[in-house]
């Protein structure tokens, strides 16, 4: 696919403030609000872009937990979806030739993680070993805000499209469902269209979008298909790493522009990632060149990333 500088420049945009308005977008980069919105529609179309809203773990206190499933190759397409239609999933891959199904998982403070996580796994005899890792730092990607890939906008044009901060701490509570449910299909979804949804008035809605949005309570995000992008070599990372190194582990992989994600996790692999490369020769390079010049790495595993079942927000 041929996109051009606009068109990263756009999506870059939408990852500093994802509800950005096409007239505001358009202001910081130089051209036409009906330019920038027929390159998101081009992106949709073509690149598979969606800006989605999401409940931000790190500020609510919630654990998040990596699953990992094997199962047999029949039964992972059936398996990975089921996982997918959960609200507390937010992300499912296929990986390993699609013998192994990773997935991600939202668990509320204080609650019984054991049973959420394992008793609402699907039902199968085709299901393997499963292991659960809990995120216990993260250091790039989701929540953490756009990662090093993002270098089409200068720090002035980032500086003029960050959203809003302020103090408080709102909490979510069972009225905002219906919110979150209409913003993780669509993040950039309008008021008129949320009220309807939630039947708040539009000034409700606005409103809570603000406390919500300004306290971090929720982010956004940008989901794209990276293949589409021209990234091929996709591959899930699992690492052993010193514990006294584990924290200048990940700051180095926050810093590398393959990263889409990392975190420290419990379990005898202690730190994941996510990386993406034009393709596995680059991979190759990467993991000999970058990961083999952490010190403290003492053990790499790699599992070649088949499918996004699940990105970030509702399934399609």
């Amino acid at each position: 696919m041929d996109f051009d500088t606009l068109d990263h420049q756009l999506i870059h945009a939408l990852r500093v403030d994802g509800r950005a308005g096409y007239r505001e977008i358009g202001t910081v980069l130089g051209v036409s609000d009906q330019t920038v919105a027929r390159r998101y529609r081009k992106l949709r179309e073509r690149a598979g872009l969606r800006v989605v809203v999401l409940p931000n773990p790190i500020v609510l206190g919630h654990q998040t937990w990596t699953i990992r499933l094997r199962t047999t190759p029949d039964a992972a397409v059936a398996v990975a979806r089921s996982l997918a239609l959960r609200r507390d999933t937010s992300w499912v891959n296929l990986t390993s030739g699609g013998t192994e199904i990773t997935c991600s998982v939202r668990v509320p403070g204080g609650a019984d993680w054991e049973s959420l996580l394992l008793e609402r796994l699907p039902r199968t005899p085709r299901l393997g070993p499963v292991t659960a890792h809990c995120l216990i730092h993260q250091f790039a990607g989701g929540a953490t805000g756009p990662d090093t890939r993002d270098r089409a906008l200068s720090p002035e044009q980032i500086a003029a499209l960050a959203p809003e901060r302020f103090p408080g701490s709102p909490r979510l509570t069972d009225a905002d469902q219906p919110l979150l449910d209409a913003l993780a299909h669509d993040g950039r979804a309008g008021h008129t269209e949320l009220a309807a949804v939630t039947g708040w008035p539009e000034s409700t809605v606005r409103r809570r979008l603000r406390d919500l949005l300004g306290t971090r309570t929720v982010f956004s995000d940008v989901e794209t298909d990276p293949g589409a992008l021209g990234f091929r070599g996709r591959v899930v990372l699992w690492l052993s790493v010193a514990p006294s190194r584990l924290a200048a582990v990940g700051a180095a992989l926050a810093t590398h522009e393959e990263v889409v994600f990392a975190a420290a996790t419990t379990g005898p692999t202690n730190v994941t990632a996510t990386v993406i490369c034009p393709d596995m020769a680059g991979f190759y390079r990467y993991l000999t060149e970058r990961i083999g010049s952490l010190d403290g790495v003492e053990r790499a595993e790699s599992a070649p990333l088949m499918r996004h079942v699940k990105q970030f927000g509702a399934v399609r």
